[in-house]
């Protein structure tokens, strides 16, 4: 199949690279507006994800699946809307004007859609109900790709880690712990899970399988901030002094629908992604 990587950033390079290993013989191309540095292996693509003309005129190159995963400038509502609800509403009539509309859209979420569950098991199924302004305009766009004419999947990813994300082993190294109580949970997917997640979902559809509309993209161990900070730091032997940081959106995520799908994680749990990480960076003691 051939594959349009648009935003491809960390995540859709290392989707690209994830189809580069398989014995399919999908054809990758990333779609920036500066693609000079993408690996050898994905087909380079100039051009703005939010520009409707540019858009067009590249899905009339007749791409089987449209993968996005965005990323905006700030952490702020307006770089938000920028990238998030302009590329939503952009894909949406590119799609409605091309003359070869993609088989399938997959759709990089967040499960910051949910908002504030006061630490419920949250799945697909849970109603939205976001507080922060990434939240509202994450579901703002999923809500214009929910409308497209084409099969389309929503991924909404918890927090990814990973190389090159490595806030919370900074954190632990200056001793920064969290108390148990009140109870503050993470939920964790490492970012090579993130990708194997949707090469997974275009495999199954690849192979004719209906996909869902929405995928809740997480690990199978959900974790306090306490705890998950304890065991990290006991790793590193570190000590830590807890510091009581406001939480406003306390949830654990289940992944059952992705496991019931057949996929397998790389790293089932946060403690085999931090592990890796602190080999990789020379942390264990």
């Amino acid at each position: 199949m051939k594959i349009l990587l648009a935003g491809c950033g960390d995540i859709g390079q290392r989707t690209a690279l994830k189809f580069a290993q398989l014995p399919s013989g999908h054809q990758c191309f990333g779609l920036k507006r500066n693609p000079q540095n993408l690996p050898a292996f994905i087909a380079q693509i100039a051009g703005n994800m939010t520009c409707v003309e540019q858009l067009t005129s590249i899905l009339n190159q007749q791409f089987d699946v449209v993968i996005v995963t965005l990323t905006p400038q700030d952490f702020t509502e307006q770089a938000y809307r920028d990238s998030y609800v302009a590329g939503a509403e952009a894909l949406a009539i590119a799609i409605e004007r091309t003359q070869s509309q993609p088989k399938l859209v997959l759709w990089v979420s967040s499960t910051s859609v949910y908002g504030n569950n006061q630490g419920a098991w949250v799945d697909e199924m849970t109603p939205t109900n976001p507080a922060s302004f990434s939240g509202q305009l994450l579901l703002q766009a999923e809500q214009t790709i929910s409308r497209l004419p084409c099969a389309h999947s929503i991924v909404r990813f918890s927090g990814i880690y990973g190389p090159g994300r490595t806030r919370m082993l900074d954190q632990i190294k200056a001793g920064k712990g969290r108390p148990a109580q009140p109870e503050q949970w993470s939920n964790r997917i490492h970012s090579d899970d993130c990708a194997g997640v949707l090469a997974h979902l275009v495999e199954l559809f690849d192979r004719g399988e209906s996909l869902e509309q929405i995928y809740l993209g997480t690990d199978s161990g959900p974790v306090t901030q306490h705890d998950m900070r304890r065991w990290m730091a006991s790793q590193m032997q570190v000590q830590l002094t807890d510091e009581t940081v406001v939480q406003n959106a306390i949830r654990r995520c289940s992944n059952q629908r992705l496991l019931e799908s057949g996929y397998e994680f790389m790293y089932p749990t946060y403690k085999e992604g931090y592990l890796a990480l602190m080999r990789e960076r020379e942390l264990l003691n």
